[in-house]
């Protein structure tokens, strides 16, 4: 099992740790952020409006910062996702998260779900940000799944994500399990969304997950730190999923 020989650095390393409240005091980023750059966890992942704060709280550090792009619905139109995105990736974010128009797809608008993917990726892909494709599972058919993730992988995306967690339910290992075997080896599979224990992250992980996304990020390492008996230790890693 993938998971006997896991560390609590490398956990740390796989986890996407997240603050997408709407409401909240500074302090709550600057947390975010402290933890992050302790942890050495892979990137905060955060709405567009504090990206800015967030890059400068983890200047020097090898945490990314994420922003969350048409977030939590995926109702915008395609070119104000396109514009966000660019406006995130100017002001310093590493990773984008993007939901995608649960609705076009729904109705059967491969077209347009295409064009919101492409325009991430032709905007990530110049400048080195890993682009991720949020499908929010819970409200999809297993073959409404496996058309995201096939088009993720035709469009050149480097992740699929179950859910953005503010939905009715959120990732479960058959949906991590489905989506990986969709896109294959290579690309990476996130898992967010009431992952909130060891336990649960673990079982993602064994499905399939290459990414954890989770607001419960230090408890999460902590607890895994004392079932193995080691310490937490900060390294530096590739932006490569």
């Amino acid at each position: 099992m993938i998971t006997k020989t896991l560390t609590p650095q490398t956990l740390a390393g796989m986890i996407d740790h997240t603050f997408l409240k709407p409401f909240g005091a500074p302090q709550d980023i600057e947390k975010l952020c402290d933890e992050a750059r302790r942890y050495s966890f892979a990137m905060v992942a955060v709405n567009p409006a504090e990206v800015t704060t967030c890059v400068r709280l983890l200047a020097g550090s090898p945490v990314r910062v994420g922003a969350a792009i048409g977030f939590p619905l995926g109702q915008n139109t395609s070119a104000v996702k396109a514009f966000e995105t660019r406006d995130a990736i100017q002001n310093g974010a590493g990773e984008i998260d993007m939901v995608i128009n649960l609705r076009a797809l729904q109705a059967g608008d491969t077209t347009l779900l295409r064009k919101e993917i492409v325009d991430m990726v032709q905007a990530c892909r110049p400048a080195r940000v890993i682009c991720k494709v949020i499908l929010e599972t819970c409200y999809l058919t297993d073959p409404q799944k496996r058309l995201v993730c096939q088009m993720a992988v035709e469009t050149g995306a480097d992740f699929v994500k179950t859910s953005t967690g503010f939905g009715p339910a959120g990732a479960t290992v058959e949906d991590v399990r489905l989506m990986r075997t969709v896109v294959g080896p290579q690309m990476g599979v996130k898992a967010a969304g009431g992952v909130r224990n060891l336990s649960i992250a673990l079982e993602m992980i064994e499905a399939g997950a290459t990414r954890i996304g989770t607001s419960a990020s230090v408890s999460i390492v902590e607890k895994l730190r004392a079932r193995r008996g080691m310490t937490v230790v900060r390294v530096s890693r590739s932006a490569q999923p």
